[in-house]
């Protein structure tokens, strides 16, 4: 069993401080769900600071949903900071694939910083390797069928963790592989909901020295709280979803968690 109440309570315990340098749509969002897991969030973007911060934070998010020119400026500062001060980096490539500056300044951001983790759906992580995926906004159209394969495949080329996350979420170093079964559809029907995850990741993965297990144990964490959530109202919509969401960040038991989690270590390199 993967100790996902353990790293959660480790999460209470230390409040650790998680620097986002996220988009302006999810801002409040990300912040309250950091909150009610017991992380410290905190949004510093201008150039002047993020070196700073970066240094002082226990893990570093970059999220390129409403990206600029200064952003992608700043996410370098605040990447190399990172690098220098072993603070774990966090790459959320909101709709990689939508438009060449998009691409482009991901795939800057993985060639310059040392990337500890990468979280994104299907389409934007097929698209770090050129698997042509469409894009429609920052939405994948297209389902793949074979997103173990291009997991592994875009975690050996840019030399990090992937979590792709979609129906059944997977990840790998490159030769490891977990994959989860948590989760809700109601996640996709309410905005920031894998914004925020990266942000969670970041949360778990500076508590933890083995990436590949925080990782997994933040990607279940967070599917069993929306099932949790989902379970609270018949006939649920968005709106109240996202209020038991946050609720459920904050109140799930180590019992729920053992009861829903669903998750599988059974795929290995050579198998």
């Amino acid at each position: 069993m993967l100790p996902i109440h353990t790293l959660r309570t480790k999460i209470q315990d230390t409040s650790p401080l998680i620097h986002n340098i996220t988009n302006v749509v999810v801002t409040n969002f990300t912040a309250n769900g950091l909150y009610a897991i017991g992380a410290s969030p905190v949004m510093a973007y201008a150039k002047e600071e993020v070196e700073n911060m970066a240094k002082v934070a226990q893990a570093l998010v970059l999220n390129i949903g409403t990206l600029t020119k200064q952003e992608v400026e700043a996410m370098l500062l605040a990447g190399k900071a990172a690098n220098l001060a072993s603070t774990p980096i966090v790459l959320d490539p909101v709709g990689v694939g939508a438009t060449p500056f998009r691409t482009e300044s991901a795939k800057k951001l993985l060639t310059e910083l040392n990337i500890a983790v990468i979280r994104g759906n299907g389409g934007e992580i097929a698209n770090l390797i050129d698997h042509s995926v469409e894009m429609r906004g920052v939405d994948s159209t297209a389902k793949m069928n074979d997103t173990v394969a291009i997991a592994k495949e875009v975690a050996k080329t840019w030399g990090t963790i992937v979590a792709l996350t979609g129906e059944s979420d997977v990840i790998t170093d490159g030769d490891r592989v977990y994959t989860v079964d948590n989760g809700h559809f109601l996640q996709s029907k309410i905005t920031g909901a894998g914004c925020l995850l990266s942000s969670v990741v970041g949360a778990f993965i500076s508590v933890h020295d083995d990436l590949l297990e925080a990782v997994t144990c933040a990607v279940a964490f967070y599917g069993i709280s929306a099932q949790v959530a989902a379970e609270k109202e018949p006939n649920m919509g968005p709106g109240h979803f996202q209020v038991h969401f946050i609720d459920a960040l904050y109140q799930l038991t180590s019992g729920q968690i053992d009861h829903w989690a669903n998750f599988n270590k059974s795929i290995m390199e050579g198998k």
